[in-house]
């Protein structure tokens, strides 16, 4: 029988979590029984809206239970199996992450094809990070030719897709992000006009310099002061692509609000919030995209890699303070 161990959520966190908030337990794995898989995860992911999975609250996804392993993408190695659709030896990914392995209905795992691609590659640029990038921009910003682009958040998993997605469109693409390391991985990646938003005492000020003639695209993946620069840069008609306000993910109350809202009204700005879980149908036609820039050299992607399912808490605290360069990943031993 392999033993396995996990993260569970030992309390639910107010304000930002700590690492009193989980618990390292270990557990037995049988064999899997007829229909199952057993499968040893090699990576997982971290990511912001797990925040919200860790309140007791009603939400488009169910909340963790106290006491129970929590959930996220993995990719891991199907080691035994009592299903013929698949065998010991392929590739997988799940919902499963946080844990070092587990049994799961074969039909609750997805054999993964990488076509070249490494594995860990799937949780993040050629996975959901990326996808939601590619819907944020192509279907809710409805991005047109000439469109000028901030995108907030940049240097993430999701904004650093969206950036190149953008210049690979041919757009002029603003991003902010916090650090000089952060800024030099911006202009690497094809960014017009970086910000450093921690060395900007006027963001609003920077945005607008940066952008002398408006922005007609806003990739929201931060809230707060960045949605407020946004809004005073936007152009008559600009499009809001909301994907994420992290900077409010561990607010105690409404989050602090944003000033200037009114402008929405008086620019006729679209400002639409979208869950990419919703848009499943973009995924065949993002993949085929997604191969062409690869394959062109189009695409380039940087990981913040912890080790260890210990390690795992302190990753996902790590994106509430700005550690991650890209997708923030546990590589599982």
């Amino acid at each position: 029988m392999l033993t396995s161990r996990e993260i569970r959520l030992k309390s639910r966190p107010v304000g930002m979590p700590s690492a009193e908030n989980f618990e390292l337990a270990a557990v037995s794995v049988p064999d899997p029984a007829p229909g199952e898989v057993q499968v040893k995860n090699l990576w997982m992911t971290v990511d912001p809206y797990m925040r919200g999975r860790m309140n007791d609250a009603r939400s488009y996804v169910p909340p963790f239970q106290l006491g129970e392993a929590l959930q996220g993408g993995a990719v891991g190695e199907v080691v035994a199996s009592a299903d013929p659709a698949l065998k010991a030896g392929d590739l997988v990914q799940s919902f499963f992450g946080w844990r070092e392995a587990f049994n799961a209905p074969a039909a609750a795992v997805q054999k993964l094809e990488t076509h070249g691609l490494p594995p860990e590659a799937f949780l993040g640029y050629a996975g959901m990070p990326g996808l939601t990038a590619y819907v944020g921009l192509l279907r809710i910003a409805e991005l047109k030719d000439g469109d000028v682009v901030f995108v907030s958040g940049a240097a993430g998993a999701v904004g650093s897709v969206a950036c190149q997605i953008a210049k690979i469109k041919g757009h002029t693409v603003i991003g902010s992000a916090g650090g000089p390391e952060k800024v030099k991985f911006l202009r690497d990646i094809g960014v017009d006009h970086p910000i450093d938003y921690k060395a900007e005492a006027d963001l609003t000020g920077a945005v607008m310099r940066a952008a002398p003639n408006g922005i007609d695209v806003y990739f929201e993946n931060v809230g707060g002061a960045h949605m407020e620069a946004a809004l005073m840069a936007a152009n008559q008609g600009a499009r809001f692509a909301l994907c994420g306000m992290i900077s409010d993910y561990n607010s105690t109350d409404m989050g602090a609000g944003v000033r200037g809202l009114f402008l929405a009204i008086a620019k006729s700005l679209t400002l639409k919030g979208f869950i990419v879980s919703n848009h499943a149908d973009m995924q065949a036609a993002f993949a085929r995209d997604l191969a062409d820039w690869v394959a062109a050299g189009k695409m380039q992607a940087r990981e913040t890699v912890k080790h260890g399912i210990e390690s795992a808490p302190d990753a996902f605290l790590g994106l509430f303070k700005g550690e991650n360069l890209g997708k923030m990943l546990v590589k599982l031993a």
